[in-house]
């Protein structure tokens, strides 16, 4: 069996793959999106299955496509994708499923936006993009001054998505959140993410650290890979007086920080997930 590794940086995340694919004797295809050209025509390489870890969601989500227009399974599906790679989509999913989730709001010009914040229960709020990685162009908005510089900022950004005013009710967390890491419908491990500042992301500078998984953490998200779909997920999960919500789905998250802190080897995880994953 070969497992195609679609990627275009190989990062300590990627290098974890391959040697879990090496310690279970799984022949790896490294498919180096820079390096080939996406036509079926010309595409001879004998690959059962895909595992998609681009950097660029734009490219892992080109990759993803061709490939399973080749009728090869990939890790995580361009469903999977679709669904996690909008947040407002995710947002909008996962309310229609009755899943706790952050009060949001989608409004496109200031004066909608002004609206959109007495009904998400008045300042602060957070204003981020619909898509969009590490906590970059997120920003936590205190007053109606800095909304209306926000969003004459984006105005004349010119790109296409800062047109799009998407907006969360601001929770105050404990000083950090959870990342869940789920690999099929298995709920793997979790790691605390924890910082002084409101953006909790270890590429914001957070300290990773294991939290322990207890029922109502499992439970939440198996309910999330049920409507996202089974692959490789990274859910982070925000404490609340109410319990735990979900604030976003990832499709292609890092986990070396969740493998280096909890000892789960999530690198062997998803090798043998997408070894069950090969049609027959």
């Amino acid at each position: 069996m070969t497992v195609g590794l679609l990627y275009s940086i190989l990062r300590l995340d990627e290098k974890l793959i391959l040697q879990a694919a090496e310690k279970n004797h799984v022949n790896i295809l490294r498919i180096d999106v820079s390096k080939h050209n996406f036509n079926p025509s010309l595409w001879k390489q004998k690959v059962d299955v895909v595992v998609e870890r681009c950097i660029s969601r734009t490219q892992g989500l080109q990759g993803v496509l061709f490939f399973e227009s080749l009728g090869i399974p990939v890790i995580s599906s361009s469903e999977i994708a679709f669904k996690c790679e909008n947040k407002f989509y995710t947002s909008l999913l996962l309310q229609k499923n009755n899943i706790p989730t952050i009060p949001f709001a989608l409004v496109f010009n200031e004066s909608e936006a002004k609206k959109a914040v007495k009904s998400l229960g008045g300042y602060p709020i957070v204003l981020k993009p619909i898509s969009g990685s590490w906590g970059r162009m997120i920003a936590k908005v205190n007053d109606d001054d800095a909304l209306e510089a926000l969003v004459e900022h984006k105005n004349f950004l010119g790109s296409s998505q800062h047109k799009v005013l998407y907006m969360q009710q601001f929770i105050k967390k404990p000083g950090r959140d959870i990342r869940v890491t789920v690999v099929g419908k298995e709920v793997v491990c979790a790691i605390y993410r924890e910082t002084d500042h409101w953006i909790t992301n270890t590429a914001r500078q957070a300290v990773a650290r294991n939290c322990p998984l207890d029922k109502d953490l499992i439970a939440i998200c198996k309910k999330v890979t049920k409507v996202i779909g089974e692959g490789v997920l990274g859910i982070d999960v925000f404490e609340t007086k109410k319990g735990y919500v979900i604030n976003e789905v990832n499709n292609t998250a890092e986990f070396k920080n969740v493998q280096r802190v909890t000892g789960v080897d999530v690198g062997e995880k998803i090798i043998k997930y997408a070894i069950k994953q090969k049609k027959l």
